[in-house]
């Protein structure tokens, strides 16, 4: 297995784990995003930025994130998404593309990385805790939507 930096032809491939991500979690219908949409945000625009687990079988698995801003502590990275295909969960994939988020975190000198958990998602939760990761139970969500 192999952990790089997403490519224009993956594009197709990030997609199918997107809405594997949210069939997992109940929501497929809320996915509106396209290839066309995603491929400019990723390496037109650079909105966001990705990485890619690889094996022979192709693409199993990825991580999508972004700089944030926070005025308390300056830039931030935020985890969008991290999903590695069922099939291929417990293999190392999974914490292989979280660390690679980080080293960019710590690479480029941010003060925290942060991401959300859905409560009742108890294996993400347990995988982030393994990590060192605090989990706040603090902070509601807002959200509107356009």
């Amino acid at each position: 297995m192999m952990i790089r930096p997403a490519e224009p032809k993956d594009v197709s491939s990030i997609l199918v784990l997107i809405k594997g991500l949210a069939e997992y979690e109940k929501d497929l219908a809320a996915v509106i995003n396209t290839e066309e949409k995603l491929h400019n945000d990723l390496f037109v625009c650079k909105l966001c930025e990705a990485f890619v687990a690889v094996e022979d079988s192709g693409v199993i698995g990825f991580a999508l994130f972004f700089t944030a801003y926070s005025t308390w502590k300056g830039p931030v990275i935020y985890l969008e998404d991290l999903f590695v295909l069922p099939e291929h969960r417990n293999t190392g994939a999974g914490s292989q593309l979280f660390d690679a988020v980080v080293q960019v975190a710590k690479d480029r000198k941010v003060a925290r990385m942060d991401w959300q958990i859905l409560e009742w998602n108890q294996p993400a939760i347990d995988f982030y805790k393994r990590k060192g990761a605090t989990i706040d139970p603090e902070w509601l969500n807002g959200r509107l939507f356009f």
